[in-house]
């Protein structure tokens, strides 16, 4: 295609989604959907929802409010009907009944039947919705787990729109709304005797409360792809210089770096004249002085476009830290120009106050503050809020509304996808994302918690919490837990590691003891790998509102054990995560943990073992090791090692196909960081495996649609675990032959997977391609499980290359030949049949002889213990 058709597709695509935009953001409902009785007003929004609006003088509300933007929506089947004095609204879901002329909803003239598990139950006002499963929590500073620092008192994660109860009441009646501006703005809502209720009646689908939820108040936005690479936070008084050597480090140590968070070091802190007595004073606004700035200190940075052009030339995203509490004081560089604007003569010296919700403020403060800032280079900004609950109109809070002023500024300018990072403001502020979890104590209560707190957030649609991973204070950091919680950090939505200034507390992976290290770096380049997955799941997220880190009960909701496994959740469609949230026992290397696996067949990630569900298994794991599993059949899309996420160009791509009979994804791409992807310019290219006897095919199909800079070909690394040396592999139809280091079309044997590894010549995506691998047949062995037993025999030869044992009894060569299994799979994959034959016969020599020698020196125990788990 040439670059003027694509230019008029795109055009075409705008043009189409901007009717579409309109119609996912507007507030009044088709009259067709309404139903108007004096006082009372229905609104039938979807099957599962209506809204209920009742008010005194007959007046009623069209305006947005701040949950509830979108009215719009396509009409559902619905009836209408009066009969004694009773009117009644029934869609396929829900029955309404509401006595006519009887005044506000109440439990005697208002009730609606809902269908549960295909039986009705009924709801009426005033009802407690015991079963709820919570929402979120505006942040996490000052608890250590879930409870507060000092009173004990537990965290309240409110109401979500989930419960096991099967229906959950939304009360908007006394929320502000939107005015119908360009720049919509908000409103205190005019006064008057009124309920405004919306009742979603969804049963167990809880997913389907979700998608109707995204409909009427507004989708879950995209966050730009590089937001789902790895992050540097570090409160710390960084110079320019010192940045730049961080960012060599981590390519010296090869691990990826894709976001720069500079925290508020950045603009000018300290002033000889803040000080008395030694002391810092207040400013103007009564805030610590120089905690809110805008003024890049050129001490620490003494050419700031210098340095954001540097960033920018190493594939690098800025964000600044901002506490904007403070207004602009008057040593601000801007300070004379955003002065004048507000009406102040700049020679009194008197600042600007902060007041986010007048409108006459906030635009001078983009326009005049900010924008310059993001001119300059600075890519988003990191809204650290931590003052004020209210503001001057009644029901707006500075974090919700903060969140809303810099999401919508961004994508009014239109210049890059918008994204944020602020703390929770409330329901609504899912369509602002990313969250900032703040400040929380490093403990292993504190990890304990996040995985519930992540998930549980899924149930108001804030699915992209970014954590302090590791901690952020009152502790010194050791080397396990960092390790765990950068594990939890590895599948959680927002991967950035972050720590208060304290000398004690270190964040760089490769400054810790190198067991540690290469145990974070691990999980860090799995994270990295997994950037394509993980973006075709925040599309998903996009159209469904299933947020990627969701719980068991989204899939499960008649199964008890999905309600009690609470640090369990799905990532994604096709992976379950468990982190290991405590303590390696003393003597111990590893960590038993409890995982439960729904119905199906999973493979552990760790060990490569298939292990049957609907069951409770409990599982040993290493420090190197997450209790990761993915769906048998599962396709899933990768990067190639060591690649920048940042170049959205997937021309190489590694498909790992986890066994299993059958499985299907779509992988979704985009530009990366526009808003086009709301207006249809992406790509989703559908990739289906099958198994039929000994023959295993993938089939990458053509990819449908086309975005500005989508790649014409690309190769494909095609990776089949738990597969045997094939017979035979034919790619379009064509074989190819077996090499370990050809460049050309070939197959090779990967010794860590135990399995195929197919590596397709480059191809038009629009024709797709076809893998088909043809195993022996009747191989007598499994390879389940081979993975663990070779990586646990391994830790155990290296221990035993320093604590050697009786030679005269006990064989060195077997124990190292037999962890060399799968090296020798891959070196010489015409001897796998002999090889694996014989291996079941070695392994139990080999934990026997563990076993005899640890009779006579208990410093083998751990190793027996270990390898004792393998199964």
């Amino acid at each position: 295609m040439s670059r003027k058709t694509l230019l008029m597709a795109v055009c075409a695509f705008t043009f189409l989604a901007g009717a579409a935009m309109a119609r996912e953001y507007d507030p009044v409902a088709n009259p067709k959907a309404v139903v108007v009785r004096k006082q009372a007003r229905f609104t039938v929004l979807t099957p599962r929802v209506i809204r209920m609006e009742w008010s005194r003088d007959g007046t009623f509300e069209d305006h947005a409010t701040l949950v509830f933007v979108n009215r719009r929506v396509p009409v559902p089947a619905y009836t209408l009907s009066e009969k004694d004095g009773w009117l009644r609204i029934e869609t396929s879901n829900l029955h309404l009944a509401y006595r006519l002329d009887s005044g506000p909803f109440s439990a005697d003239n208002l009730r609606i039947d809902f269908l549960m598990d295909g039986r009705w139950k009924t709801w009426k006002p005033g009802m407690p919705n015991r079963g709820n499963l919570h929402g979120t929590a505006r942040t996490l500073d000052g608890y250590d787990g879930d409870r507060r620092i000092g009173s004990g008192k537990k965290i309240d994660l409110g109401q979500g729109l989930i419960s096991r109860d099967g229906w959950v009441l939304i009360d908007d009646t006394e929320r502000p709304i939107f005015d119908n501006s360009d720049w919509p703005w908000v409103q205190p809502r005019p006064k008057r005797e009124q309920q405004d209720w919306y009742f979603f009646g969804y049963g167990y689908d809880y997913k389907q409360a979700l998608k109707d939820f995204i409909l009427i108040a507004g989708r879950i936005p995209m966050p730009p792809r590089f937001a789902f690479g790895i992050w540097w936070s570090r409160y710390w008084e960084y110079t320019d210089t010192e940045f730049r050597e961080l960012v060599d480090e981590y390519a010296t140590h090869q691990v990826p770096l894709d976001v720069l968070v500079v925290d508020i070091d950045w603009h000018i802190r300290f002033l000889p004249e803040w000080f008395k007595n030694g002391r810092l004073m207040r400013d103007q606004a009564g805030q610590s002085a120089g905690w809110t700035g805008y003024t890049w200190d050129r001490n620490y940075f003494p050419d700031p476009k210098d340095f954001l052009d540097w960033t920018e030339r190493e594939g690098l995203k800025v964000c600044l830290n901002l506490h904007p509490a403070a207004g602009i004081q008057p040593h601000e560089a801007v300070y004379p120009e955003m002065a004048r604007a507000m009406g102040i003569d700049p020679a009194t010296k008197r600042y600007v106050p902060f007041d986010i919700v007048n409108k006459k403020f906030a635009e001078n403060y983009m326009r005049l503050v900010l924008h310059p800032l993001q001119k300059m280079g600075v890519d988003f900004w990191w809204l650290d809020w931590q003052q004020w609950n209210t503001t001057s109109i009644p029901g707006v809070n500075p974090t919700f509304y903060l969140n809303y002023v810099f999401f919508s500024d961004m994508e009014r300018r239109g210049k890059a996808r918008p994204i944020i990072m602020h703390r929770y403001g409330g329901l609504g502020n899912h369509r602002y994302q990313i969250g900032f979890s703040g400040d929380t104590k490093i403990s292993w209560k504190s990890l304990d918690f996040q995985p519930y707190f992540t998930v549980t957030a899924a149930n108001v649609g804030f699915g992209y919490w970014s954590h302090d991973i590791g901690g952020h204070m009152r502790g010194d950091s050791p080397p396990e837990l960092y390790t765990r919680w950068v594990q939890f950090g590895a599948f959680s939505p927002i991967f950035r590691t972050h720590a208060t200034k304290s000398p004690k507390i270190e964040r760089r992976f490769w400054a810790y003891p190198v067991e540690y290290y290469y145990a974070m770096r691990k999980a860090v380049l799995l994270r990295h790998a997994l950037i394509p997955y993980i973006y075709s799941q925040a599309r998903k997220t996009y159209e469904t509102g299933v947020s990627i880190c969701h719980p068991l009960y989204y899939e499960h909701p008649k199964r008890e054990e999905a309600y009690a496994f609470k640090n369990e959740y799905y990532f994604g469609d096709d992976l379950l995560v468990n982190p290991v949230t405590r303590p390696i026992g003393k003597d111990s290397l590893f960590v038993l943990q409890k995982v439960w696996l729904p119905p199906g067949t999973w493979y552990e990630w760790a060990t490569g073992t298939l292990l049957d569900g609907d069951r409770t298994v409990t599982r040993a794991f290493t420090l190197d090791e997450i209790p990761l599993y993915a769906r048998a059949g599962a396709i899933l899309p990768m990067e190639p090692p060591l690649r920048q996420a940042l170049d959205v160009k997937l021309d190489s791509l590694v498909l790992l196909v986890v066994p299993g009979d059958s499985g299907s994804t779509v992988l979704y791409e985009d530009e990366g960081n526009t808003d086009n992807y709301k207006r249809g310019v992406f790509a989703k290219t559908r990739i289906t495996y099958q198994r039929e006897g000994d023959r295993l095919k993938l089939v990458v199909e053509p990819a449908q649609g086309q975005f500005p800079g989508m790649v014409a070909e690309r190769e494909v690394v095609v990776c089949f675990p738990l597969t045997p040396p094939p017979e035979q592999v034919i790619v379009d139809g064509q074989p190819v032959p077996h090499s370990r280091y050809d460049t050309r079309a070939h197959w090779t044997y990967n010794g860590s997977q135990f399995g195929v590894q197919v590596h397709t010549p480059r191809f038009d995506v629009r024709k797709g391609i076809t893998v088909e691998v043809l195993l022996p047949s009747e191989a007598g062995y499994s390879l389940s499980g081979l993975r663990g037993k070779a990586s646990r025999l391994m830790r155990f030869a290296k221990y035993l290359a320093g604590h050697p044992w009786d030679r005269s009894r006990f064989s060195n060569h077997l124990v190292v030949r037999t962890a060399q299994i799968g090296l020798i799979l891959e070196q010489h994959p015409e001897h796998a049949d002999a090889e694996l034959r014989q291996f079941p016969a070695a392994w139990e020599k080999v934990v026997g002889m563990i076993r005899e020698a640890t009779a006579g020196d208990p410093r083998y125990q751990p190793y027996l213990d270990l390898v004792e788990q393998c199964r």
